[in-house]
């Protein structure tokens, strides 16, 4: 049958099993959206308010699903709004398929209104792009771009259309679809080595990254951390692949990981990394995050293998098909001391953490516009980050996905929220995206139906505040728990360590009512300084149909701790801060 290019765009979503899709409509895209129109009962398209939230809703729909998110936009602008989403997918491995419309073929090049050579724009943060310029390629392009998206590491792919070639006829027949491209697979002499270091290994340790997920692997890592006897710790992008009840999960090691997770890896003799890339925050001065142990590596994209950290073995190979065959090689293992010693590690810790705690700020503090009357209340009722997380987790179930901007609150929540089932944890890890939250948070209710908690700060929640709009529009359950400082609180920490507390553009003096803010919006608004008040908003919101905002006032001095300094190392951690002093 002849159809137009955006029915034939049309028909291949459906065929590639897409019933929604985020976006904002425009001039060049105007075709599509007539046809989205006739087919709104096959395809659910949710506006957002702005192309950014869009691409962050079609992220955090991809990340909660493991399907491909869709994103749709218009030329120049409408397209370019999409960058910083696209980007943020690119570094966290999150299959994405872009549509952009563009100025009619004959009008490329002329700097015509609204205008872009996206694909040239995009090239660096994409797995492939593509210009369609002929309507006989558009289908098998779309087909391509859903299949490459979804391949061996995912990511996003664009596929730019432009106006002339959404109106032109063409034959068009469904076609069956392809399954994602084979990936590499490890072979005998691989596995052999492998099963050689880990039987010589005295002090194993696991490293998860966001691989683990991507593969479905959690089983699998868990089943091999019992059978050669070995804890496991993980990258923020891990997070949630390995339940936190789990005896043998540290959680997260890094910059601001865990205490017990990273001096794990610091005196582990093998360091097997599945499904990670060894990024700065996770790792710290490289020559000594590897200087005790020996690395084995296995990751579907041969690109990261010695990229960061020199492995002695690295596999290239799909991650869960991997580990199963190690499973099937590997005698079972014992490591009694070591194991001891993680124990160990875990005490210490615990007791780290009760000091840290007890040395919590409950000063005046002169620069801070939003909070200094928190300091009115007793200090055994003031809202600590950490009792904001559990409260809020307590009345969670754990099915609950949880979404964060980027910052403090973010690292925060990485340490503390207790996540037992995969993908209920979605933030931005690679490009550190704040304004994420909101658009990510949006996707993931959609997705799943559920109630989804989103953790922010009110300088990563004015980056994108304009999609609560959205979230009201769609009555979307999304509770939105405002860490409320009144200051960029991750880069006023490193001002207070490194920088003589010289607060440059950090204390933000911004008059933002929230819970105003909240109700002029059309949402709940609800604002809280005390534990009791906490509680009591917790429950509220969780029996709230609709979105709701919850405006948590916390002290501008309190840190993320353990910290390893920038380009430090495991021997330079930060694990208590007295007066904003080290």
């Amino acid at each position: 049958m002849k159809l137009t290019g955006a029915q034939i765009i049309i028909e291949a979503l459906v065929e590639q099993g897409c019933d929604r899709v985020f976006g904002y409509p425009g001039g060049q895209v105007i075709n599509l959206y007539d046809e989205l129109y006739k087919n709104r009962d096959r395809i659910n398209h949710i506006i957002t308010a702005h192309e950014q939230g869009a691409a962050h809703a079609a992220d955090g729909f991809a990340r909660a699903t493991g399907k491909t998110g869709v994103v749709i936009a218009t030329s120049g602008p409408g397209a370019t709004n999409l960058v910083t989403g696209i980007a943020t997918a690119y570094l966290d491995s999150v299959p994405m398929v872009a549509i952009t419309g563009n100025v009619p073929c004959n009008l490329l090049g002329r700097d015509s209104f609204q205008e872009v050579d996206i694909c040239g724009v995009t090239l660096p943060i994409t797995k492939h792009n593509y210009i369609v310029k002929d309507v006989t390629e558009l289908a098998d392009t779309i087909r391509e771009a859903f299949r490459l998206a979804k391949s061996g590491r995912p990511g996003p792919v664009l596929v730019d259309v432009p106006k002339d070639v959404q109106c032109a006829l063409c034959d068009f027949e469904n076609k069956v679809v392809a399954p994602a491209f084979e990936s590499p697979k490890a072979d005998s002499d691989e596995i052999a080595k492998a099963v050689e270091m880990i039987c010589d290994s005295k002090k194993p340790y696991i490293y998860c990254g966001g691989g683990v997920i991507s593969a479905a692997a959690s089983r699998e890592v868990m089943d091999f951390a019992e059978l050669i006897d070995a804890p496991i710790g993980c990258s923020m992008m891990g997070l949630s692949a390995i339940p936190t009840s789990n005896e043998r999960f540290l959680g997260m090691q890094g910059m601001h990981g865990h205490y017990a997770s990273s001096m794990a890896q610091s005196e582990a003799d093998l360091v097997i990394a599945v499904g990670a890339r060894f990024s700065d925050r996770a790792t710290g001065k490289m020559s000594v995050y590897v200087r005790n142990c020996k690395v084995l590596h296995i990751d579907v994209d041969d690109a990261e293998i010695d990229k960061n950290v020199t492995s002695q073995l690295g596999i290239n190979g799909d991650v869960k098909e991997t580990i199963r065959k190690l499973v099937a090689a590997v005698s079972k293992q014992s490591h009694p001391e070591w194991m001891k010693r993680i124990d160990q590690l875990k005490r210490e810790e615990k007791l780290k953490l009760e000091s840290a705690l007890k040395n919590s700020p409950s000063r005046k503090c002169s620069d801070c516009a939003v909070n200094c009357a928190n300091t009115d209340i007793p200090s055994e009722d003031r809202l600590h980050p950490y009792t904001i997380i559990d409260t809020i987790s307590e009345h969670a179930t754990k099915d609950t996905i949880v979404v964060t901007d980027v910052g403090q609150h973010q690292m925060w929540t990485a340490q503390r929220y207790p996540f037992e089932k995969i993908r209920t944890f979605i933030s931005s890890g690679g490009l550190g995206t704040m304004g994420f939250g909101m658009g990510a948070a949006i996707g993931a209710t959609i997705a799943t139906g559920e109630k989804t908690v989103l953790f922010t700060g009110d300088g990563s929640f004015g980056m994108n505040l304009n999609e609560l709009a959205t979230a009201v529009s769609q009555n979307t359950p999304i509770i939105i728990v405002i860490m409320n400082n009144g200051v960029l609180g991750m880069v006023r920490q490193w001002q207070s360590l490194f920088f003589d507390k010289h607060y440059s553009n950090t204390t933000l003096n911004r008059k933002t009512d929230f819970v105003k803010l909240a109700e002029a919006f059309g949402a709940k608004g609800i604002r809280v300084q005390t534990k009791e008040e906490l509680e009591n908003a917790a429950k509220e919101a969780f029996e709230t149909s609709g979105p709701v905002v919850i405006d948590c006032l916390v002290d501008c001095g309190e840190f993320v701790l353990p910290m390893l300094p920038p380009g430090g190392s495991i021997d330079d951690i930060i694990t208590e801060v007295h007066g904003g002093e080290i």
